[in-house]
């Protein structure tokens, strides 16, 4: 499923990125290069395109990873009528991801790259504003944290899109469900990452009942590519991407000025969507260069 419009650099600089953990059975992150600037971040459409393709972009003399976390796009938030729940769906090629993790997301954290999951409603009605009880919130965390353990991943990130709310006889948003889902995903993984793809119910919907669930996200980016938009949500600058790039489809001249204003503005994450296969160094060099000063190169 293709996104209508894609769409933090560390809370507390490069140092939470390296320190976060991997997870059970997640291979040791090596010494790459450390870069200075930004973190760049990619998500890849797995059902046309490889996770490994994160990793095949360095930025030229040695200068590390053009990539710092890539993005498994999507699982999904599905709906069980008959028992009246949402549940964690993988489609055959997330799960393909997920069931060879030794060969599509070891060898990334082995370079140095966080791998997170990214969860997308489905059209069935179920979302993360909607949940009718903090139990039923807390039960959708532990499945996700459950997934991160398992797989040896390295976060989740919420995109609250094509929920269509009210179907299967499902609520409309209410105020407490992502507060309660998102409180109950940290407390389950405090070292891992959470990131918020800045649109839908949900994300209007981060304070209940005196409970502000701002800081538990890592990051949040602005979700229409193409754009530049601050998101409104009260991270650092540090944790926020503005950027908001769709490789091969925002102009160059597009992804380099994003690039450049990141860095005049003192924003920490460089977004990007759609990484496929075959050679983009071109395209990439277009924001590596005001990003971090260097041109990317293609490592196959």
């Amino acid at each position: 499923m293709v996104k209508l419009g894609r769409i933090t650099a560390l809370l507390a600089g490069a140092a939470l990125l390296a320190a976060t953990t991997t997870g059970t059975g997640a291979a040791s992150t090596s010494a790459a290069p450390r870069k200075s600037g930004p973190i760049t971040v990619a998500y890849v459409e797995v059902n046309s395109n490889s996770m490994l393709n994160v990793g095949k972009y360095a930025l030229a003399q040695d200068g590390g990873n053009v990539f710092d976390i890539g993005v498994i796009f999507a699982a999904n938030i599905n709906y069980d009528t008959a028992a009246k729940s949402a549940y964690l769906y993988f489609n055959p090629n997330v799960q393909s991801v997920l069931d060879n993790v030794s060969t599509q997301v070891r060898p990334l954290q082995a370079k140095g790259i966080k791998v997170m999951l990214s969860i997308l409603g489905n059209h069935q009605g179920a979302g993360f504003a909607n949940f009718p009880s903090q139990q039923a919130a807390a039960a959708f965390a532990k499945q996700l944290s459950d997934t991160v353990t398992k797989y040896g991943l390295d976060g989740i990130d919420f995109d609250d899109e094509y929920a269509e709310y009210g179907n299967n006889g499902t609520g409309q948003p209410n105020a407490s469900s992502f507060v309660h889902l998102v409180t109950a995903l940290r407390a389950a993984m405090p070292t891992k990452l959470i990131s918020l793809y800045n649109i839908g119910p949900a994300a209007s919907r981060l304070s209940y009942g005196g409970t502000d669930i701002t800081s538990k996200f890592n990051y949040a980016w602005n979700p229409y590519y193409g754009t530049w938009g601050v998101p409104n949500i009260a991270l650092p600058k540090s944790g926020l991407s503005p950027a908001a790039v769709r490789i091969g489809a925002t102009s160059t001249s597009t992804a380099a000025g994003f690039a450049q204003r990141t860095v005049n503005e003192g924003y920490g994450v460089y977004l990007t969507y759609n990484l496929g296969a075959g050679d983009s160094h071109t395209y990439i060099s277009s924001f590596t260069k005001p990003l971090y000063g260097k041109d990317a190169v293609y490592r196959p």
